[in-house]
């Protein structure tokens, strides 16, 4: 398994913007990132496949977030715009554990991936 690192996470006013950042010790396949708000379940907010070339997002996602990878470097990005108040929550990178996949187009489920970052904490004011 590679052990995941994320950074980026931090306070930030409604309608401001982060960049969160997820390191990875060795080559990943498909990412993922994953959020847990206050109370709630962790819930899918983005995946990429290796290539870059299938991207998903959670309806709550699009149009404000961006997920985007550097295989150079092994790490993946998600840039988050427009931030809500609702967009308040820890944070985690994944790594899929299958090297197959091609295509993200149906998110696959947290139990796909099999690494997952300590989190991040985003916290949006209001």
């Amino acid at each position: 398994q590679v052990q995941l690192v994320e950074s980026g996470g931090g306070l930030v006013q409604a309608g401001g913007s982060l960049r969160l950042s997820c390191a990875a010790s060795g080559r990943t396949f498909t990412m993922g990132w994953f959020r847990q708000g206050p109370g709630k379940e962790r819930e899918f907010v983005a995946a990429i496949t290796y290539s870059g070339g299938s991207t998903s997002y959670a309806d709550s996602a699009k149009g404000r977030f961006t997920i985007s990878r550097d295989n150079a470097k092994n790490t993946v990005y998600l840039q988050m715009n427009s931030l809500k108040p609702e967009d308040t929550a820890v944070y985690y990178c994944a790594a899929d554990s299958n090297p197959w996949r091609t295509t993200v187009a149906r998110p696959p489920p947290p139990s796909a991936f099999g690494s997952w970052g300590q989190g991040t904490q985003v916290t949006v004011s209001s």
